[in-house]
C-alpha cells in the first residue's frame, strides 16, 4: 500500500491584504508526480514555500514524509530536495564543488558526497564542465546542476518550482526525462508548472489552483473529460468563410464554437459522433465553406486550463540554452 508523502489540508497564508493561500488542500503518494498548475499569482510558489518550511502557514496543517512542517521543520528539510525557478548555486565554485558543498550541508560524509556528485555530473551530462566555474555555465546547464544539488542527499521527496521555465525545447525534453526517472526510482515529486504539455506528459495527478485554492483535481484525462467530451474541428480553405463555418458548427454542436483566425480552424463540443460528421460536411458545403480538414479530437489541457481559470496559460519565459 502506497503512503502519502505530501499532505496539506486547509492551508492559509496572507501577505498583507493578499490571500496567497485560501484553504489549499494537496496530497501526493509515494513514487508519484503531482503537477500543480495555475496562473501567475495563483499561489503555487507560496504552497511550495510552506511545504519546504521556508514560511509558516497562517492556518492549516501540512506534513512531508509524515513529518509536520511547522513542528519539526529541520527533520522535513533533511528529507526533501528543492529546485526553484532560479538556480541557487555558487558561481565561483565548479559544478562538482557545488554538488559536494550541498552534500556536506546535508551532512553527507565527504567521500560519499564526492562519489554522488560525480555520478550526478555524469547523469546530467555535465562531465565536460564539471571542473569549470558555474559562472561559465549556460542557463540550461545551471538548471540541470541545480536539480543535481536537490538530489545529492537522495531525499524521498523533491519539490520542483517550474523546473523547465526558460529552457529551450531540447533542454526541456532532457529535464522531463530526468523528472520521470525520479518517480520511477520511487521519489515523490511535486512540480509546479505553467507548461500544460509538461503536466500532461509527466504528472500522475494534477491539481489546478487559482486564487490560493484547488479548483480541479485529477489525471490529465479526467480533467479533459470534465471540460466536456470531444470536439469537432474544421480547418477551412478561406479565412473569409470563418464566420459561416462558425454558425454551421454552432447549429450542430453544444455551446459556442471557438475560432482560430491564424490556423483558419473552427471547433465545437459535440456529445457523440453519430451522424455529426456527415451533417457538418453537408451543411458546410451548402454554406459555401470549402474544407481542408475535418475530424474529432479530445480537449487539450490548455482548453481545460482556460475553462477552469477563465485565463489562458501564461506565456513562456525567455528561452535559455
Amino acid at each position: 500500500m502506497t503512503r502519502a508523502m505530501i499532505e496539506a489540508v486547509g492551508l492559509h497564508k496572507s501577505f498583507g491584504d493578499t490571500h496567497a493561500l485560501a484553504g489549499l488542500d494537496l496530497d501526493a503518494t509515494e513514487g508519484t508526480i503531482l503537477g500543480v498548475l495555475g496562473p501567475n499569482g495563483a499561489g503555487k510558489t507560496t504552497a511550495v514555500r510552506v511545504l519546504t518550511t521556508l514560511i509558516r502557514p497562517d492556518a492549516g496543517h501540512a506534513t512531508v514524509a509524515g513529518i509536520d512542517v511547522t513542528k519539526d521543520p529541520a527533520a522535513v528539510r533533511s528529507r526533501i530536495g528543492v529546485a526553484g525557478q532560479y538556480a541557487a548555486l555558487d558561481e565561483l565554485l565548479t559544478g562538482s564543488e557545488n554538488l559536494e558543498m550541498v552534500g556536506r550541508l546535508y551532512r553527507v560524509p565527504a567521500p560519499v558526497a564526492k562519489q554522488r556528485a560525480a555520478a550526478l555530473i555524469e547523469r546530467f551530462e555535465l562531465g565536460d564542465a564539471a571542473n569549470r566555474p558555474v559562472k561559465t555555465y549556460s542557463g540550461g546547464m545551471r538548471r540541470r546542476l541545480d536539480l543535481g544539488a536537490a538530489l545529492i542527499a537522495e531525499p524521498p521527496v523533491i519539490f520542483l518550482d517550474e523546473p523547465t521555465t526558460g529552457l529551450d525545447p531540447k533542454g526541456r525534453l532532457s529535464m522531463w526525462d530526468l523528472i520521470a526517472g525520479l518517480a520511477r526510482g520511487g521519489t515523490t515529486v511535486l512540480m509546479t508548472t505553467q507548461y500544460l504539455e509538461e503536466a500532461d506528459r509527466l504528472a500522475d495527478d494534477i491539481a489546478v489552483i487559482d486564487h490560493g485554492r484547488v479548483i480541479a483535481r485529477g489525471t490529465a484525462d479526467a480533467l479533459k473529460r470534465q471540460v466536456g467530451g470531444e470536439r469537432l474541428v474544421v480547418t477551412i480553405s478561406q479565412e473569409s468563410t470563418l464566420d459561416p463555418a462558425r454558425r454551421v458548427l454552432e447549429s450542430i454542436g453544444e455551446g459556442p464554437a471557438r475560432v482560430d483566425d491564424a490556423s483558419r480552424a473552427v471547433s465545437v463540443a459535440v456529445e457523440s459522433h453519430g451522424a455529426v460528421l456527415t451533417r457538418a460536411i453537408r451543411e458546410l458545403d451548402a454554406a459555401g465553406v470549402h474544407v481542408d480538414d475535418i475530424g474529432f479530437r479530445r480537449p487539450t489541457l490548455d482548453e481545460v486550463f482556460l475553462s477552469l481559470t477563465g485565463r489562458p496559460a501564461e506565456e513562456p519565459a525567455e528561452v535559455v540554452a
